[in-house]
């Protein structure tokens, strides 16, 4: 199969090429800045004056966006939240128009989303049936991403949601971060530590993209998040444990806010996420718990 990637040579996306390769499938990768194509890899320049995509793909079985500016990346200024929002809307805007431009459409758009849209709660339990979303900065660009891309619904594609929670992985996501302070045995608790972590290994986020496309059941919101989410008191324990560094610096919530602005919701704040699709329809996760994640991830 055929299958066309924005946002690609990401985190989440270099794990996904690793999977889509082994299995012997096609990938097309839409790149400002295209490589030397491989033996199973084309690249396609995409987002540029003079580029024309839907000239270069031909026919593909599916599409994958993954593309915009990292929300990890810098402090949430008004400026780099327009640059998250409009990289996505401004992305997802070209895929549409290139399935539109191609004679032959694909079977499904996986498009990638957040669980930032669901409100924050030390209670409540969010499943994809929640309709309730938050009034934040995430929340409305999550919102808005996904009324974009359910447009290809109108054209009989397969529209799915990859609603990513806290991705844990070696060379990206949150966790070296929260793992730094421990390796300089500075770590603890931030904020109360009441707060959830709905947290998924990388290596699951790529498997759980390939499963909702061979899925022809899955469709519209997935979260994408291990069935094990934890309280962040409990989460920043077991990254000790597994380091064999202390938990006993705690990190205020006002000295979080005051380094990340804005930004510091992401970790002062959480939601308690169940991946209920995911679990239906049989995924078997590899990493279900949040020790055999970090085992293999800080080891």
């Amino acid at each position: 199969m055929k299958f066309i990637i924005a946002g690609g040579t990401g985190f989440i996306g270099q794990k996904l090429m690793d999977i889509l390769i082994s299995e012997g499938h096609e990938i097309v990768i839409l790149s400002r800045k295209p490589k030397q194509n491989g033996e199973k890899i084309k690249y396609v320049k995409w987002l540029e004056e003079s580029a024309a995509p839907e000239n270069e793909i031909g026919s593909a079985d599916g599409f994958i966006n993954l593309a915009g500016v990292s929300i990890n990346d810098g402090r949430w200024t008004l400026e780099h939240q327009k640059q998250i929002y409009d990289s996505r809307m401004t992305a997802t805007g070209e895929l549409i128009r290139i399935i539109e431009a191609l004679p032959e459409k694909p079977s499904v758009l996986i498009n990638a989303s957040a669980i930032g849209i669901y409100p924050a709660s030390l209670d409540t339990v969010y499943t994809e049936a929640t309709v309730e979303i938050a009034n934040d900065f995430l929340a409305r660009t999550v919102h808005d991403w996904e009324m974009k891309a359910a447009t290809m619904e109108t054209h009989g594609i397969r529209t799915v949601f990859m609603r990513f929670g806290v991705v844990l992985g070696r060379e990206g996501g949150a966790l070296p971060l929260m793992a730094l302070p421990y390796k300089m045995f500075v770590g603890g608790t931030m904020g109360s530590g009441k707060q959830w972590v709905s947290w998924v290994h990388v290596l699951d986020v790529a498997r759980a993209i390939t499963f909702a496309i061979g899925n022809d059941n899955i469709r519209g919101p997935v979260n994408v998040t291990s069935p094990s989410p934890m309280k962040m008191k409990d989460f920043g324990k077991t990254i000790g444990s597994v380091l064999h560094r202390p938990h006993w610096f705690p990190v205020p919530s006002f000295a979080m806010k005051w380094v990340l602005g804005q930004k510091s919701a992401l970790v002062l704040e959480g939601q308690h996420v169940k991946p209920q699709v995911l679990m239906i329809n049989g995924f078997d996760f590899l990493f279900p718990t949040l020790e055999s994640a970090l085992r293999d991830l800080l080891k």
